[in-house]
C-alpha cells in the first residue's frame, strides 16, 4: 500500500508500544467506484490491509478514515483506556466519548466511558439543557443533553 497518512498512537501496555495507523492512496475499481486501503498495526486482529469502498475518490478517503477511527475507538485497548496520542504533550492525551441519540425524545447521552455500572451515577446536576452524572469521587461519568437536535453537531444528528 502506499501511504498518504498515517497517525502513531501509545499502546501503554508493559512494554509499551506503538499502534500505526494508515490510509493509503485510493484507486480506482473496474467497476468505477473507487477503494481506499487502510491498515491498523499494533492491534490484534488488524494486521492485514483492508478497503473500503466508495462512489468517488473523497468518499473512499473519508469511509477509510471512518473506519480506522471506529477501529481504534471499538478497540478493548481503547476501552480499557491503554490507547493514547503519541504526539501530545504530557498530561494530555485524546480521549473516546460514546454519544447516543434518542431523536424520538430529542435528547443525547455522551458518556465518558464505554459502559457505566447503574447506580454509579450518584449526584446529577441541571445546568441549561445538561444534566452531569458524577460518581462519588466527583469525577464526570456523562451528561444528557435536552433539546439535542438543537445543539449537537450536525454529524451528530441522526
Amino acid at each position: 500500500m502506499y501511504e498518504i497518512a498515517h497517525r502513531v498512537l501509545m499502546l501503554r501496555t508493559d512494554p509499551p508500544r506503538d499502534v500505526v495507523a494508515t490510509i493509503g492512496v485510493p484507486y480506482e475499481e473496474p467497476t468505477g467506484e473507487w477503494s481506499c486501503p487502510y491498515r491498523i498495526d499494533g492491534l490484534d486482529g488488524w494486521e492485514h490491509e483492508r478497503k473500503v469502498t466508495g462512489f468517488d475518490s473523497l468518499e473512499a478517503i473519508e469511509l477509510a478514515m471512518v473506519m480506522v477511527r471506529a477501529a481504534l475507538a471499538g478497540s478493548h485497548e481503547a476501552r480499557e483506556g491503554l490507547l493514547s496520542w503519541d504526539e501530545l504533550p504530557s498530561g494530555q492525551r485524546a480521549r473516546t466519548v460514546y454519544v447516543t441519540v434518542d431523536s424520538v425524545r430529542d435528547i443525547a447521552y455522551v458518556a465518558m466511558k464505554h459502559e457505566m455500572v447503574p447506580g454509579e451515577a450518584i449526584r446529577q446536576v441541571e445546568a441549561d439543557n445538561v444534566l452531569l452524572d458524577y460518581a462519588d469521587s466527583g469525577e464526570l461519568l456523562g451528561l444528557e443533553l435536552l433539546n439535542a437536535s438543537t445543539v449537537l453537531p450536525p454529524e451528530l444528528r441522526l
